[in-house]
């Protein structure tokens, strides 16, 4: 996911207007998302991209880049955790029960690699052990509020690098492992 450099994934009102990814950033994303068998979205991470992605490939201003990632997003499985939505459309089914049950039970399917979007998601899956790896793109920007990227823990979680990378713009990836 990406973040600002005061640990924030989206700032006050829920903007995330300061993480516009240039080309090469945006085509790190479409190479990282070619290789996820199922995303994992939270209620208000599925209704951000849920409302953008599905025709994004259809409009006249779309870059390559864009159609690209959109056709990807599009052809990815994807599992929505919500108590409050009914449905979910496209190629998404709908989990309104235990998520951290839910994401321990297809983590052990041991099928292809799954990502997970969306804070509040996440911080469960992170508090639970169920995730192996964080791939951090750090936007060189200070919101000094909103959402924040770690949600509180019940115990540390010991990282090692594996890799570092930067982006236009001063973007930086940091790819860390779980140790475990």
């Amino acid at each position: 996911m990406s973040v600002t450099l005061d640990g924030y994934i989206a700032a006050r009102g829920d903007d995330i207007g300061w993480g516009l990814p240039s080309v090469e950033l945006h085509q790190w994303f479409n190479d990282r998302a070619r290789g996820i068998g199922l995303s994992l979205y939270g209620r208000k991470m599925w209704q951000l991209m849920s409302a953008h992605w599905p025709t994004a490939d259809q409009q006249p201003d779309a870059s390559p880049v864009e159609v690209e990632f959109a056709r990807i997003w599009q052809e990815t499985p994807k599992v929505v955790f919500s108590t409050t939505l009914e449905e979910v459309e496209g190629n998404a089914r709908l989990v309104t029960g235990d998520a951290v049950a839910e994401i321990a039970r297809l983590k052990a399917e041991d099928g292809a690699p799954m990502e997970i979007a969306g804070a509040v998601l996440a911080g469960a899956a992170m508090r639970a052990g169920l995730i192996d790896e964080f791939q951090v793109v750090t936007h060189p920007v200070l919101v000094g509020g909103g959402t924040p990227f770690f949600s509180d823990l019940d115990a540390w979680v010991d990282l090692r690098l594996v890799e570092t990378r930067t982006f236009p713009d001063g973007v930086s990836l940091a790819h860390y492992e779980t140790r475990r």
